[in-house]
This record gives C-alpha cells, structure tokens and sequence, in this order.
C-alpha cells in the first residue's frame, strides 16, 4: 500500500509542477490563472489522498482536506478571473472571444 500511495503522491507533484509551468508559459494572467488553478487541484487532492494512503489514521482529516480544495480552489480561481476582467486586464490577441464582454453587451441591450 505505501507503494501505491507514493506513486499517487509522486504523480500529484508531478502535476504541481507541470501547474507551475503552466503559469510560466501562457500568454495573459486569464490563461496563466487556468493553468494554474485545474493542475493545482488535482495536484493537490492527489498530493493528499497519497499522504493519506500511507498514513490511514489520518484519511478522515485529509479527505475534508480534499473537498474544502475541490470546492474553494475553482471557485476563487472564478472570481479571481472576473475581478481581473472587469479591473480592465486585456486578453491576450489570441483570444478568439470573450464571453464576460460578450454578456455585457447582452445585458445593455436587455
């Protein structure tokens, strides 16, 4: 059993770290924060259930661990994203549309 849960902590820093290249590599703070954030939850969440594995006394502890990052870390990602947009940061010129203007277009013509 410890095998396996260094494995799946071994593939959870795995992810961290590609999550970092992530947010070194993408063009505007939009694309860097979705990087970022999708490879850190599951980074972290497989981080811990290994941890968790090979320590079973502390399973119950690391599996709250795991929802409180399941729901926080998406949702601050989402309201991290849409202060940044309507602050006034730009996308990058590859961005093929935008769908917070394109609803607040919808919303001035209501």
């Amino acid at each position: 059993m410890l095998f396996i849960a260094s494995i799946i902590s071994l593939l959870g820093a795995l992810f961290l770290f590609l999550g970092s290249m992530g947010v070194l590599r993408m063009p505007d703070v939009y694309n860097r924060m979705q990087a970022g954030t999708k490879a850190t939850t599951l980074g972290t969440m497989m981080t811990l259930l290994g941890i968790g594995l090979a320590n079973t006394a502390w399973l119950p502890k690391i599996l709250l661990l795991i929802l409180f990052v399941l729901f926080t870390n998406p949702i601050s990602s989402s309201a991290l994203a849409r202060a940044a947009h309507f602050s006034g940061i730009k996308l990058t010129d590859r961005s093929i549309r935008d769908n917070l203007a394109d609803d607040k277009v919808e919303e001035q013509d209501a």
